[in-house]
């Protein structure tokens, strides 16, 4: 069985602007701590994966090719962290579907698919809903301050992730640590 760590994709990797939703390969900007962060998680032995709500989709806003187009460039952007597979939800909220984040049906088809065991594994994100997956999924869960880390931990304050990074290197630096000490 191998570790894992999911990572969420807008206000985790790259900058999320509030109300755009994100279409065009052009618009996509990395923080400055994702690529050192992903380099560090490779090295320590994590496989690493990407799991995002693109209710966009859903909404009629763009398509499913645009989303991959978008994909596609920010897997050229990590180089050279290696991302083993993007999975990502394409229904509006208000579909109910199994696979919209919190529901864990996207990590569970990848811990399936990859044979990974949840319990050395990590769930890295800005929401609540990436905590809540990461959880469903059995996995250890950070939360990071980045984009809407900080509103959401406000606003839920019943919401315990295992760790608060200020952004996805501090949240890699936790894991590979943590993972260490697992052991």
């Amino acid at each position: 069985m191998i570790k894992a760590v999911f990572l969420d994709r807008d206000g985790t990797l790259i900058y999320e602007k509030p109300g755009v939703y994100l279409s065009d390969p052009k618009q996509v900007l990395l923080y400055k701590s994702t690529k050192p962060a992903l380099e560090l998680l490779t090295k320590s032995g994590f496989y690493l994966f990407i799991v995002s709500n693109q209710s966009g989709i859903g909404r009629g806003y763009f398509t499913e090719k645009e989303v991959n187009a978008v994909h596609a460039h920010l897997i050229h952007l990590l180089r050279p962290a290696k991302i083993e597979e993007i999975v990502f939800c394409p229904h509006a909220p208000d579909a109910h579907c199994a696979c919209r984040k919190p529901q864990p049906e996207m990590g569970l088809r990848l811990i399936q698919k990859y044979h990974i065991d949840p319990t050395a594994s990590y769930m890295i994100g800005d929401k609540k809903a990436d905590v809540e997956f990461g959880c469903a999924l059995g996995c250890k869960t950070v939360l990071v301050t980045t984009a809407n880390g900080r509103q959401h931990l406000k606003k839920y304050p019943h919401l315990h992730p295992d760790k608060i990074a200020t952004n996805l290197l501090n949240a890699a630096k936790f894991i590979v640590k943590d993972s260490i000490c697992k052991n």
